[in-house]
């Protein structure tokens, strides 16, 4: 039990001295100017960042990138081990790949990983793009 103690001590006093040192040599933030402006690529910025309401899409896809991320770190863990695995764990690592093929498949054909305004068209899970319509949901001027 002491051992136990004495590393979460140590854990607590390291996490401790690098928060102070941080705070000592970081830079002290300055109001005004430019720096309280939201950084958009050198294009002068169009109403409040706290009036804007994000896109359920930008949500989306952090959570198929997270869903797939962690396919990638099981499919490296199944190379690692594969000697060892044989033909049992090649079969469960196909099946996992095909299982993960299938639900990006799902998210494709449900229109899940298309942007922009989306109206119903006829079909199970299809949908097109308004006329004038880019991918990226800005409206597009048509000759």
């Amino acid at each position: 039990m002491l051992p136990l103690f004495l590393f979460v001590l140590a854990v607590t006093a390291v996490l401790g001295l690098v928060l102070v040192f941080a705070w000592y040599v970081g830079s002290k933030a300055r109001h005004g100017g430019a720096r309280t402006l939201p950084f958009e690529s050198g294009i002068v910025p169009v109403g409040d960042a706290e009036d804007m309401r994000l896109s359920i899409e930008f949500y989306l896809i952090a959570v198929f990138f997270v869903i797939f991320d962690l396919e990638t770190i099981f499919v490296i863990a199944w190379a690692v081990a594969f000697h060892d695995l044989g033909w049992r764990g090649y079969t469960g690592a196909s099946i996992f790949i095909v299982l993960l093929l299938a639900a990006l498949f799902y998210e494709w054909r449900t229109g899940a990983l298309d942007w922009g305004l989306k109206r119903r068209v006829p079909g199970p899970g299809r949908y097109a793009r308004t006329e004038g319509e880019s991918a990226s949901g800005y409206s597009v001027e048509t000759a």
